[in-house]
């Protein structure tokens, strides 16, 4: 029989957590305890901080998260007013991350949210261990490929290769284009990661260099011709970074004057960074009603009030309102959510060794890779007193650095070359010493 519990400013939340249900879920124990832990244990991590990051926070603190942390790189522009609520004019030019924490916290009493002003990459995988959950709120494909690794590297499989229910780190997925949605629950190893579903992202919108370089006809030909064609002419060898503020106003002024000159009209800042970045205009209500939708889900998944989603919805108000439930299947070959890329390895072979033949494995194509083993840095690339302090393991037998065990799993991050595309990644790797206490020779596709 449920708790009776004292008055609570959370009411509505209370009908979902004191009460038992048809519909919930089979750990679900209604009552005040409950409530009280999900205040004080719960840690939810809340990956950007923009029109749809600030919606996130909001809804969970307001839904008995307390302890909350939010991560996001970018400052905040005069062009994100008009849909991140959370920003003032007078906040232009600061941190989202730091703005939008000191906003809620603000507003919503005895929540405490602890901003992180700096790329996802400059973390490192303990960090993001640390969290029960974690909520996307992103508007790019390549940070979510990365978060999805990150969380998919802390599962484990026990020796039939099922996965432990105790390593899995659920994830919440929201994204909106315009007046379209998604929201979906990632449990890896029992739901569809992100890798999985990838082709669910439509390929991007590209254009002939012909085009670009002789008629252009929009505002988007003279961006990309800025990106593509005089950046190189002009840094040469030199990479261009979407994310450096810099770089991105360089190409803007290129592009105004590749514009005048063809009498071509709408070349503005905030088009550049979503040509350049393949971002699409967010709106407000469609980031209202996605992020409840991922609240939801998140409370969901850390109370067990009720079965959770399975596992991607979408939405869609372009005409009327549509909204769908589509259960999408796991990959069982999946390389970021299965059991790891199996590479098989002489007991001599060096981590440098090791680090070169990651370059080459068909697999994973993987350049500049930092190498971690139960959390401990066996090899860094940066920065540079990390690489420093761990170069002298380079010429050092890998299997030393693994304190000897036969079979054991790796974290690989770096550089990776996927469809010609080169982005951050992160990959779980299955390292066997052949001979090594009965461990006989493994079949590898493409071994090392």
């Amino acid at each position: 029989m449920a708790d009776t519990a004292p008055p609570s400013k959370s009411r509505d939340l209370d009908k979902l957590l004191l009460r038992p249900g048809n519909l919930v879920g089979p750990t679900f124990d209604p009552g005040v305890q409950l409530r009280d832990d999900l205040q004080e244990y719960a840690r939810v991590l809340v990956v950007g901080a923009g029109g749809l990051g600030c919606e996130l926070l909001k809804d969970l603190a307001l839904s008995g998260f307390k302890n909350l942390e939010v991560i996001d790189m970018d400052r905040i522009e005069v062009t994100n007013l008009n849909r991140q609520f959370l920003f003032r004019l007078e906040d232009v030019g600061k941190p989202k991350a730091e703005v939008a924490a000191k906003r809620v916290m603000e507003r919503i009493s005895g929540v405490n949210i602890v901003p992180h002003f700096c790329r996802i990459e400059d973390k490192d995988i303990g960090f993001y261990n640390d969290f029960n959950i974690i909520a996307l709120g992103l508007d790019s494909i390549e940070a979510r490929s990365y978060i999805n690794a990150v969380a998919c590297s802390f599962l484990e499989y026990d020796a039939d290769d099922n996965p432990r229910e105790e390593t899995m780190k659920p994830m919440v997925d929201g994204g909106t284009e315009g007046f379209k949605g998604h929201a979906r629950v990632i449990v890896p190893g029992v739901t569809p990661c992100f890798e999985c579903t990838i082709w669910l992202f439509p390929p991007q919108v590209k254009f002939p260099l012909c085009t670009l370089a002789e008629t252009p006809r929009n505002a988007a030909h003279c961006i990309e011709y800025a990106h593509l064609i005089k950046w190189d002419e002009v840094h040469s060898g030199k990479a261009f970074d979407p994310d450096n503020p810099d770089h991105m106003k360089w190409v803007y002024d290129e592009a105004v004057k590749r514009a005048e000159l063809f009498g071509i009209p709408g070349v503005t800042y905030s088009l550049t960074q979503g040509v350049v970045k393949n971002i699409i205009p967010a709106i407000a209500s469609t980031n209202a009603i996605i992020s409840a939708a991922c609240t939801l889900e998140t409370l969901k998944i850390a109370s067990g009030c009720s079965k959770t989603l399975s596992n991607y919805l979408t939405y869609n108000g372009v005409e009327g309102l549509h909204t769908k439930v589509t259960e999408f299947v796991k990959d069982k070959d999946c390389l970021v959510c299965g059991p790891g890329v199996l590479i098989e390895l002489d007991t001599a072979v060096t981590l440098k060794k090791f680090i070169d033949m990651l370059e080459e494995h068909p697999k994973l194509l993987m350049t500049k890779a930092s190498i971690t083993y139960h959390g401990k840095n066996l090899y860094m690339q940066a920065p540079p007193v990390l690489e420093e302090m761990t170069r002298s393991n380079l010429e050092l037998p890998l299997y030393d650095l693994m304190d000897k065990i036969p079979k054991d799993i790796l974290h690989a991050t770096g550089t990776i070359d996927k469809d010609n595309r080169k982005s951050s990644g992160l990959r779980k790797l299955r390292v066997v010493f052949k001979g090594v206490d009965g461990v006989v020779d493994m079949d590898m596709a493409g071994g090392a």
